[in-house]
């Protein structure tokens, strides 16, 4: 029973959390939950075979206090799905010849180091190589580069590690770019 399941909050579907496929099981078969998606798997047992859930809901809402976010490299990355908040290139396109993979992104200071900026969600941001190398140690506008989005707080860590490497069935739980962060 390995694999992870998202957890959203009754009425509100708001994302609480990523819980384990036993631990879903378990809050379905005790009322508490209802199955929202399913995946194409199934957990047999001696006498049922029950459909493995992707995305469950709970039956009530219940008040969870805002959580903060911690900062970190991979975060930023994947709260902007490795897009370059510049020139807008993504892994799966082709610039100078070249098909961009996840490699060719790193995170960018908005305020450079140098000049007092710091390692916080609202100052960095994904950028391509050749972006990141243009902007150099100077401020966007310096560098005539326009910011294609403003960088954000997301409201829970896990949602970043979850937007990252969660199945694809969770992104409209979770909105990429958008007021949820």
């Amino acid at each position: 029973m390995q694999g992870r399941v998202l957890l959203l909050n009754g009425s509100s579907w708001e994302p609480l959390a990523v819980v384990s496929v036993a631990r879903a099981i378990n809050l379905i078969l005790s009322g508490k939950a209802i199955v929202i998606e399913n995946t194409s798997k199934v957990l047999k047992t001696v006498s049922t075979t029950f459909p493995v859930p992707s995305v469950i809901a709970l039956r009530r809402y219940i008040n969870v206090p805002r959580r903060r976010a911690h900062w970190s490299r991979k975060g930023v990355l994947a709260r902007d799905n490795y897009t370059c908040i510049y020139c807008g290139v993504r892994p799966s396109d082709v610039q100078r010849s070249k098909l961009m993979s996840k490699s060719d992104f790193t995170v960018d200071h908005v305020v450079p180091r140098s000049r007092g900026g710091k390692d916080t969600w609202t100052n960095t941001a994904c950028a391509c190589y050749g972006c990141n190398h243009r902007k150099g140690d100077r401020m966007p506008a310096e560098a005539g580069m326009k910011m294609a989005w403003e960088p954000k707080t997301p409201r829970t860590s896990y949602l970043v590690i979850a937007i990252g490497s969660g199945p694809e069935a969770w992104r409209q739980y979770i909105e990429v770019g958008g007021d949820e962060f």
